[in-house]
């Protein structure tokens, strides 16, 4: 086979929108197929939206999200596409990774490692998976899972990597903190280069509630290089060709400190998605290299988009701001224009015989 490509699409989702994660689902499906991609991914639980909490307490809202699912599957004709969403499977919910070819549903891959501290709780509603599959895609080894389980330095990617992959396909849903970038790519950069194969990191991105997703989706090289990266906090589709040959022919290096996992780790499986093909026609694309924001930029641009998804997402049409004069009430109003547009946005203030000229 020629190069393989992947194409990474981060959205921004809305918890409980089915139809419109739906729409946004198959928008992106969409374009990747018209850039030749091999391999579509899309963010952790982007059907149902991330983190959906209590309403997987709803047993319509499971079934809808399934509904959901195939309609994405249908649209799957000549592409792979991995979508998450929630499975249930005898009356157990898990944080699932569809795999779809064709118009089917190949495979499901069940989140291993459930994040529980912090903003997570996803024990409280998941049940972990056991198994860590290698797919079969255009001749190539491709491994799949989700966010948390990249984190483990003996876990999911570790095992599959045994199993053959030369490519890791890791959905995210991973919220946003000041200077996460700065933990999160070497994260990524040790896994490639541990393990001898490339990773393919796709992230959400929007608000949802008191969480902010960033995007910084990216790709990585088996030797750790950064060969890709998305923009922070806008949505595209973020496209790269791979030679995968390469991650065959260098040999992983592990490293002799890294602490054994907390949790067992799963049992390999092997999945046929597609056969190789003869040649590549395509021509090949350049992949973006976004450069990353300067840290007050990126806290700026986290602050925006909170406030632009917080407004959008629960029907709210305009904000009030209430106007001191001070520092404090000025920025919010900056970041509230700049979130909204200054035609929905509305300043009072309230002076009194107190208030300073310069305040008013």
């Amino acid at each position: 086979m020629g190069s393989f490509r992947v194409a990474l699409a981060q959205v921004n989702p809305t918890v409980g929108d089915l139809r419109g994660n739906v729409r946004l689902a198959l928008e992106y499906v969409e374009q990747a197929r018209a850039q030749h991609a091999d391999l579509v991914a899309l963010p952790e639980l982007a059907l149902p939206g991330y983190p959906p909490e209590d309403l997987l307490l709803k047993p319509a809202f499971i079934r809808d999200n399934r509904a959901a699912l195939d309609e994405v599957v249908a649209a799957s004709t000549g592409i792979v596409v991995v979508v998450g969403f929630v499975d249930a499977v005898d009356g157990s919910l898990y944080n699932a990774a569809a795999v779809a070819y064709d118009g089917r549903l190949v495979d499901v891959y069940h989140k291993l490692m459930l994040p529980n501290y912090g903003v997570f709780d996803e024990k409280r509603y998941f049940t972990p998976g056991r198994i860590c599959p290698v797919y079969e895609v255009r001749g190539a080894q491709v491994g799949v899972n989700v966010c948390e389980d990249i984190w483990y330095a003996q876990g999911p990617t570790s095992v599959q990597g045994e199993a053959g992959a030369r490519l890791i396909v890791n959905i995210n849903g991973s919220p946003y903190f000041a200077g996460k970038r700065h933990v999160r790519e070497p994260m990524l950069a040790a896994r490639a280069a541990d393990n001898g194969l490339f990773v393919a990191y796709v992230n959400m991105v929007g608000g949802q509630d008191e969480l902010v997703f960033d995007g910084d989706s990216m790709v990585l090289g088996p030797d750790g290089a950064l060969l890709a990266r998305a923009g922070q906090f806008r949505e595209e589709l973020l496209v790269a060709d791979l030679d995968l040959a390469a991650a065959a022919r260098r040999r992983p290096q592990p490293r002799p400190e890294t602490p054994p996992s907390e949790q067992p780790v799963g049992e390999p499986r092997w999945v046929h998605v597609s056969a190789a093909t003869a040649g590549d026609a395509r021509p090949p694309v350049a992949a973006d290299l976004a450069d990353p924001l300067d840290p007050v930029g990126e806290v700026y641009e986290a602050l925006v988009t909170g406030t632009r998804d917080y407004v959008r997402k629960n029907g709210f049409d305009k904000v009030v701001v209430s106007l001191s004069g001070g520092i404090d009430s000025a920025l919010t109003c900056c970041i509230a224009v700049d979130a909204l547009g200054s035609e929905r946005v509305v300043g009072v203030t309230m002076p009194s015989r107190y208030s300073s000229e310069g305040s008013v």
